[in-house]
């Protein structure tokens, strides 16, 4: 049981294009593209990064989710892992916003400095409190 495309979720085009903008060149060739996205009629699922995109693109500003929660909700229970691969597949400058997305702790996950420099950044750029390296309990997004 996946989340289906369908009218609800259809902005995520847009992300999913300025991804493939972006990425032209540098993809994995089993990374799908935003053409790909477009071209999914209703009755198909989405495949698992395109589910982690659409998760990680309706968490909302100001707010953060774990990794295992985006597997979770994703349908995907057990691989956050996966999601931060997913996650760091990224380009630069994408508009999908990765940063919201921190480990099961609230805290930003362990990569090299710049990354979570910025990460940071753009949490307390939505007002995002930290106390300590921790982040508190109520900017944890519930769905």
């Amino acid at each position: 049981m996946g989340i289906k495309k369908n009218n609800s979720n259809q902005n995520i085009n847009k992300t999913l294009q300025s991804i493939e903008d972006e990425n032209r060149g540098s993809r994995p060739e089993n990374q799908p593209t935003a053409q790909n996205f477009d071209t999914i009629d209703d009755s198909t699922e989405l495949n698992k990064p395109q589910l982690i995109w659409q998760i990680v693109a309706s968490i909302p500003k100001g707010k953060v989710a774990s990794y295992g929660q985006i597997a979770d909700l994703a349908g995907l229970p057990g691989y956050a892992r996966y999601v931060g691969t997913t996650l760091s597949r990224l380009p630069a400058g994408t508009k999908l916003p990765w940063h919201r997305v921190v480990n099961a702790s609230m805290k930003l996950a362990e990569r090299s400095g710049s990354r979570m420099i910025e990460q940071r950044r753009l949490l307390e750029a939505e007002d995002v409190t930290f106390l300590g390296q921790k982040i508190p309990s109520h900017y944890h997004w519930q769905q």
